[in-house]
């Protein structure tokens, strides 16, 4: 596995995040040597949503009007139903992915969160993977859409649901670790 020592990594979600696409990435990326903050809307706690029900409660380590993508080397955007949701209609949320984008960093987004790269503007032409129950609104983006388990297009990764987290982690440090690309811009 890469060596990320000294790499930052935000993990950006809100209340209704699918726990195990938030939890496994960050596993990931610790045993890789990165550094792991967990970015939200608040502080505090926010709560996962865990087999149709809400689950554990995850410490914020920052809140979006603390941060920079200047202060990460890459962003994970977790799905679920809820998290996504919410997080798009937060133009700071938007902003704050889109800023990877502009600054060629790598973004890896699971499940619902393409929604999130949608809203962004930061699909066209794009080659991605997601949910299926969301092909349709990721294609209206003007994304490639495909039904595979982990999909990267020049820093972007992505991946369709909780079986899929063993193929999207080892994508997101292999990403993370080549480091800026410059194909990745919005």
């Amino acid at each position: 596995m890469e060596n990320l020592n000294k790499k930052r990594v935000a993990i950006l979600a809100t209340n209704g995040f699918e726990e195990s696409e938030l939890r496994e990435p960050k596993k990931a990326l610790l045993e890789a040597g990165a550094d792991v903050d967990i970015v939200s809307l608040e502080s505090g706690e926010i709560k996962s949503w865990n087999d149709g029900d809400w689950s554990e409660s995850y410490k914020v380590d920052k809140t979006l009007s603390e941060v920079s993508q200047e202060d990460y080397n890459a962003l994970v955007l977790p799905g679920g139903v809820i998290n996504p949701d919410l997080l798009r209609r937060e133009e700071s949320a938007i902003d704050f992915i889109r800023s990877f984008f502009k600054n060629h960093k790598p973004v890896a987004a699971i499940c619902h969160a393409p929604w999130l790269l949608a809203e962004a503007g930061v699909l066209e032409g794009r080659e991605v993977t997601s949910f299926s129950s969301i092909k349709t609104d990721i294609i209206n983006a003007g994304a490639i859409w495909s039904d595979k388990e982990v999909v990267v297009d020049a820093g972007l990764v992505t991946s369709r649901n909780p079986d899929d987290l063993p193929a999207f982690n080892a994508k997101i440090v292999e990403e993370i670790y080549e480091g800026k690309h410059e194909e990745q811009t919005v």
